[in-house]
């Protein structure tokens, strides 16, 4: 699988990675065979948090990748409430024991919250200059947050967005996108599937338009579902995979790509719509 381009950071990441929200639901056994198939898939960008499963998804991921912690771009992310100077460290050092790794390929700000970003930023930078994260993030910010960190920050940062993004959801190619293109600023796909299942079996018509563009493609449905989010060279995809199977189809989407013809359908079929006054966010 082609590498593309992580943000500013410098480092060529797998634009298909690996999400865990809710992962520690999953049967341990399963979800660790799962992970570690994709990393042999070259999905090696693993994506969790400190408030999927309080911790619980990021110890499951630090033993899954035990041994292997040199293959992985390894995120995760703290929580506004504990987004404070002094918090964000405390937050880093539980985050990093639970993944059993001294250090992040990068970390970030979950969602907006009530302290200032000064001190975030802050704190993100101590981190960095200690060696305990190598780049640092945010996610679900829209451009007007994201002009403020830009003022606090500098040129050069954010490394990457973490957005929610997906067939029918596509608010974010209004003006996210085209910020984070101007700025080389990574945009992450997070839930990149949606939650409509039914587009995937063809009972609607956008899902028959898929099911079409994958029949004609030699794909399945989710893979081509994932090659249209892709078809701009700053995304990058992490869908949740807990049995392998999901993962070797969400590796398949790494082989190949959508014609304009193609791209023309699926944009016909899943309009972007009107830009929207709040960002969409799960």
């Amino acid at each position: 699988m082609d590498a593309r381009s992580f943000g500013t950071t410098g480092r060529q990441v797998a634009p298909i990675g690996q999400g865990s929200w809710r992962i520690e639901a999953s049967q341990a056994a399963a979800a660790t065979a799962a992970l570690r198939r994709g990393l042999e898939l070259g999905l090696t960008h693993i994506d969790t948090a400190e408030m999927y499963g309080s911790g619980a998804s990021e110890r499951l991921i630090g033993a899954a990748i035990a041994g292997r912690r040199d293959q992985v771009y390894l995120v995760s992310k703290v929580l506004p409430s504990n987004a404070s100077k002094r918090g964000t460290i405390k937050a880093c050092e539980k985050t990093l024991s639970n993944l059993n790794t001294d250090h992040l390929d990068c970390y970030l700000l979950h969602w907006r919250g009530s302290y200032a970003l000064e001190d975030t930023v802050g704190a993100f930078e101590l981190l960095k200059r200690d060696g305990k994260i190598l780049a640092w993030g945010v996610s679900n910010f829209d451009v007007d947050d994201l002009e403020e960190l830009s003022s606090v920050s500098g040129a050069g940062l954010p490394a990457c967005n973490q957005v929610l993004y997906h067939l029918k959801e596509r608010a974010i190619e209004h003006a996210v996108l085209p910020w984070c293109r101007k700025r080389a600023v990574a945009l992450v796909a997070y839930t990149p599937f949606g939650t409509s299942p039914a587009i995937y079996s063809g009972e609607t018509a956008q899902g028959r338009a898929l099911q079409e563009v994958a029949a004609e493609r030699g794909a399945t449905p989710r893979q081509v579902a994932l090659r249209f989010l892709l078809r701009h060279p700053e995304v990058f995809v992490i869908p949740k995979a807990s049995n392998i199977a999901h993962v070797e189809e969400n590796a398949g989407a790494g082989t190949f790509d959508l014609s304009d013809a193609e791209i023309a359908k699926l944009d016909a079929a899943f309009p972007r719509g009107k830009p929207r006054r709040d960002l969409p966010m799960i």
